[in-house]
């Protein structure tokens, strides 16, 4: 049976949670302008399974309406369920929408839930928007290590060297993927302190770590 906007409207309308799921997979058949109008549909859906499957889809359909897939994705950042949230900040920095830069920072603040923090941390790297350094610092300081790695990398994407003099502590960490991720994030900063402290980590005990480094000083 062929695929059309027809047939998935219809089963994004069905009370059984499976077809309308893969409808919301069978979404990506069309064209995306069509995808977006049926996305909408999907994010409405009473599942947070079916809401999180169409918002995970935002990143590509959301190019054909940057406006509104703002204001659809600020919507989602208040959605009940953390996952769909998350989804939604991803989505955001993915889309390069940086008036939502103050929506992202106020969830922060606000959420009880670590993935929701760790999911804006890691978009505000791919975001790209230079406020972001100080949101960057205090979670570089939280006490949960995946949120601090995430912090890392995003530094990296920034690409302020400011960040360095932040990031050096994290370069005798006992966690050797942190070590890895610093390695990253100085390579992207490349600035005469970033390549100090990759000098220091050509020496890791870690072949990984080491290699990373060496190939970083390679190509300053």
């Amino acid at each position: 049976m062929s695929v059309s906007a027809d047939s998935i409207k219809k089963l994004l309308s069905s009370e059984n949670l499976g077809d309308r799921l893969r409808a919301v997979n069978q979404i990506r058949e069309l064209e995306p302008q069509i995808g977006l109008e049926l996305v909408q549909i999907a994010i409405g859906d009473k599942s947070a399974r079916v809401r999180y499957s169409a918002v995970s889809q935002m990143d590509t359909l959301g190019t054909q309406d940057l406006p509104l897939s703002l204001k659809i994705l600020r919507d989602l950042l208040h959605d009940p369920e953390a996952d769909v949230q998350s989804a939604a900040a991803d989505c955001l920095g993915a889309l390069k929408l940086h008036d939502a830069f103050e929506d992202l920072e106020q969830l922060y603040q606000e959420t009880p839930e670590w993935l929701v923090q760790f999911s804006i941390i890691a978009t505000l790297g791919e975001l790209g928007d230079p406020r972001g350094f100080e949101l960057l610092t205090q979670a570089l300081a939280s006490d949960n290590g995946l949120i601090q790695t995430a912090a890392i990398s995003s530094f990296g994407e920034l690409g302020d060297p400011q960040a360095v003099p932040l990031l050096v502590p994290y370069s005798t960490n006992p966690d050797w993927q942190v070590r890895y991720r610093v390695v990253q994030a100085l390579t992207r900063l490349n600035s005469d302190d970033a390549k100090s402290i990759l000098a220091t980590l050509v020496n890791d005990e870690v072949e990984a770590i080491a290699n990373e480094a060496k190939k970083s000083l390679q190509l300053a």
